[in-house]
């Protein structure tokens, strides 16, 4: 059986997963859900009770079952969250795969939907259908607008490109900042983020080996 690099949270990543990593490879619903508990984890206890961050599992879940979601995610307590982070994938059947990862982003202050896709456009209307069944959850009283977001130069880093904006967002409501500028996230930034989760995985994986031998 393949290794197992790392478990963290509700994420398993084995060593397949994290060579998605380099480039020019698509990262995979496992690596998008493992990125998003680490940023999860890391959250201020205050900020952790505001932000929600979606695996791709659940969001894929809401796309694909409308109405019925909602008793499922109910637990979740979406409509306290001060910003609900979705990564959007253009799958159109429940089980993992597609070709094309963008974000959804719901912020309550301005009852508002927001999508960021680095290739403009193509996901619009897989994003606009989640907002569409999440919207019955939230009250009915959402907006959609799709926002300019920083562009991929290549056709494979569109994932990284939802976690790079996902921690963006996080970060800059940890800030109390109202606009959600991204001018920081260029395909440079996006290279060098591939390196940098990397190192994080390596060390939470030394750390857990670390551990099993102590005990």
């Amino acid at each position: 059986m393949e290794k197992v690099v790392v478990s963290f949270g509700d994420a398993l990543l084995r060593s397949s997963d994290v060579a998605l990593l380099d480039p020019p490879h698509w990262l995979n619903d496992n690596i998008i859900g493992f990125t998003f508990e680490f940023l999860s984890s890391s959250l201020p206890p205050l900020q952790a009770q505001q932000v929600s961050f979606l695996s791709p599992e659940v969001s894929q879940f809401i796309k694909c079952c409308g109405n019925e979601a909602s008793d499922f995610l109910e637990p979740l307590d979406l409509p306290s969250k001060e910003l609900v982070l979705i990564p959007v994938n253009d799958n159109t059947g429940p089980e993992a795969g597609g070709t094309h990862w963008s974000l959804l982003a719901y912020v309550r202050r301005y009852t508002v939907f927001l999508h960021y896709d680095s290739s403009p456009g193509t996901n619009a209307p897989h994003a606009r259908l989640m907002a569409k069944n999440l919207d019955v959850l939230l009250g009915g009283k959402q907006n959609y607008r799709e926002e300019d977001a920083p562009v991929q130069h290549n056709s494979y880093d569109c994932g990284m490109y939802v976690v790079c904006v996902a921690e963006a967002l996080s970060e800059q409501h940890l800030h109390g900042h109202d606009s959600m500028f991204l001018r920081n996230i260029t395909p440079q930034f996006v290279t060098q983020k591939r390196v940098k989760w990397k190192e994080i995985i390596k060390g939470l994986s030394c750390k857990s080996l670390s551990h099993n031998l102590q005990v």
